[in-house]
């Protein structure tokens, strides 16, 4: 194992140790915060080149796991009265949710950060699949910068999946419409009132979101590789659950750094980057109810199932957060987040108790994540409903 690592949770380093030699991870880090103080151990080097050790502190994309820090966001400027989760987005954004069958007359900010508003899945969108799923392609876009008004369109380029409040669909869009709306609100960018509703309170001078046109980090990093992307010469549109694996390029390529990136794609979505221990602090925060008034603090944790949408089994969702029931019954709630090259997980036992945030340096870490819980909190939990 490499790493500065602390003593002890034997069965959490087993895990470590089995993502890089078995769970085809390049690198894993682990931040553990309970009642007997802090513990940190990794696996594998920070870096595939020099074989720099990963430590405490590095800076993350946290991907979606950001969604937690735009529905704060949104929820300070409830509990200032500059706004209501029950406004439409017509009231603030007008003609901004006007097309494919969308109408932002019927569409609440509510329904936004709880991915009940009917917008597809954005992430699926076939101009994100064509810049973004494509190693060559990736390689050509991915400093790309996206102006606000091309997310919006990117969010409602094709139709709803359902009529706002009928069920759960997981959705960036959601997201990126709630920092359109921040943004309209205050006068201020969506990043300036992330900082000055969520990092300023907490006191994380690692995190922030990025600025339209950041690609990196103001700190310590480790590098991201990711190796799930289409054939060159595949058209995204001709992918169906069907024939998804034969689509995919040579599992035996080399994987793609995917360190540097622009997530202005994602937005309200994705643009966090944060380190695990103040990751660990967000989260003790929003579980216990220290960051926001008890009003906004009931609403974030007012959830509804998310049976039936292909996202995560036994999981019910909040405003930009989720509560995860383990198999022995244990309730956990947190953040999950996943984009090209990095996977983060931050999930905490709802007294605040005990909190584990983890991040992996690729794609495919929810097997990972479900071993590192099963070791920490004694059952496992955490997979895909599909």
């Amino acid at each position: 194992m490499t790493g500065f690592e602390s003593a002890g949770r034997e069965k959490v380093r087993e895990v470590l140790d089995w993502a890089v030699t078995g769970g085809g991870a390049p690198s894993v880090a682990v931040q553990i915060q309970d009642d007997n103080g802090t513990w940190f151990g990794s696996a594998g080097p920070a870096d595939a080149t020099t074989g720099a050790r990963r430590v405490p502190g590095e800076q993350l994309h946290i991907a979606s796991a950001s969604k937690a820090y735009t529905a704060a966001t949104v929820l300070r400027l409830a509990a200032e009265g500059r706004l209501s989760i029950d406004d439409t987005v017509a009231k603030w954004l007008p003609g901004a949710m006007a097309e494919n069958g969308y109408d932002g007359t019927k569409v609440t900010i509510r329904q936004l950060l709880s991915n009940t508003s009917g917008l597809f899945a954005t992430g699926m969108a076939m101009e994100l699949q064509r810049r973004y799923n494509i190693r060559s392609a990736f390689a050509k876009h991915r400093f790309d910068v996206w102006p606000a008004e091309d997310v919006l369109k990117v969010a409602i380029s094709e139709p709803p999946v359902h009529q706002p409040g009928e069920g759960f669909w997981y959705s960036n869009g959601g997201f990126a419409f709630a920092a359109a709306i921040v943004e309209k609100v205050t006068g201020n960018t969506f990043e300036s009132e992330v900082d000055r509703a969520v990092v300023q309170p907490l006191g994380l001078p690692n995190t922030f979101a990025r600025g339209r046109e950041e690609t990196g980090y103001r700190g310590r990093y480790p590098r991201l590789y990711s190796k799930v992307f289409l054939k060159e010469g595949a058209r995204p549109e001709d992918v169906t659950p069907d024939n998804w694996p034969s689509m995919l390029e040579d599992p035996n390529l080399a994987p793609m750094d995917t360190t540097e990136v622009n997530t202005s794609w994602g937005w309200g979505a994705a643009n966090v980057v944060a380190p695990l221990d103040e990751l660990i602090v967000f989260v003790d925060a929003i579980i216990t109810g220290s960051l926001l008034p008890e009003a906004q603090h009931r609403e974030m944790w007012s959830t509804v199932s998310t049976k039936g949408a292909h996202w995560l089994a036994n999981t019910r969702y909040g405003l930009g957060v989720f509560e995860l029931t383990l198999a022995d019954g244990q309730q956990l709630r947190g953040v999950a987040g996943a984009s090209a090259g990095t996977n983060t997980l931050a999930m905490g036992t709802p007294d605040g108790r005990h909190t584990v945030a983890a991040h992996v340096a690729n794609d495919s870490a929810f097997p990972i994540f479900d071993k590192i819980i099963e070791a920490e909190f004694g059952a496992p939990g955490l997979k895909l409903d599909i």
